[in-house]
């Protein structure tokens, strides 16, 4: 499966074979599900709680004697069903996260960018380097690349240049493959790897 390999300023230098059974295989939907599950589970904070009866302010004493008053027998005025007591079953702090095995890991990521490369939205560059953080020069290189609204951009290499001039943008992310995440890829209306990104990508995923 060849792709072209664009320049920053959007024209056809060469192109490159991208590995079948990475960027060409058929996107598996449970898993895609279960690893946007996965994510998603994780991003929650969990630290919703309310306070039992051991945990309220007060109740040390019994409200009255337990016989001869004609009420109920209470031994706190801090039991769940008296105003200000503790909560039975409310929730406590917990996390939400679950695990999924690496091969199902791989193959949901594998899944994700097939889906990119079959809706036509995965497009790769020879390389992008910028002397000094620039969000106008990187905003045009976006345009020459046709890339709009959410843009998942995928470095060989960490590069702080070009992740300053993309922070200031709604909607980009710039990741390296070892950050590589469904949720980030399937969130994305255009993928975009530079040439070195895509074999490293390869390396860890095959």
């Amino acid at each position: 499966m060849a792709i072209d390999v664009l320049s920053k300023e959007g024209t056809k230098v060469s192109s490159i074979e991208l590995n079948q059974d990475i960027f060409g295989i058929e996107p598996n939907q449970h898993v895609l599900f279960e690893a946007v599950q996965l994510q998603r589970a994780s991003l929650r904070q969990g630290n919703h709680a309310v306070k039992n009866r051991s945990a309220v302010r007060g109740g040390g004493r019994k409200p009255f004697k337990q016989k001869g008053t004609g009420n109920a027998r209470q031994g706190t005025i801090r039991a769940p069903q008296f105003r200000g007591g503790g909560v039975v079953f409310g929730p406590t702090k917990r996390s939400y996260g679950f695990s999924m095995p690496k091969k199902m890991r791989k193959l949901a990521l594998r899944s994700a960018l097939s889906a990119k490369v079959n809706e036509e939205v995965l497009q790769v560059i020879d390389h992008l380097e910028m002397e000094a953080p620039k969000t106008k020069e990187f905003l045009a290189v976006l345009g020459n690349l046709g890339a709009a609204k959410k843009v998942l951009l995928v470095l060989e290499n960490k590069d702080e240049v070009v992740e300053k001039s993309a922070r200031n943008i709604p909607g980009v992310t710039v990741l390296t493959p070892a950050g590589l995440n469904v949720l980030d890829i399937l969130s994305a209306n255009h993928v975009i790897f530079t040439e070195g990104a895509i074999k490293k990508a390869e390396e860890v995923l095959v």
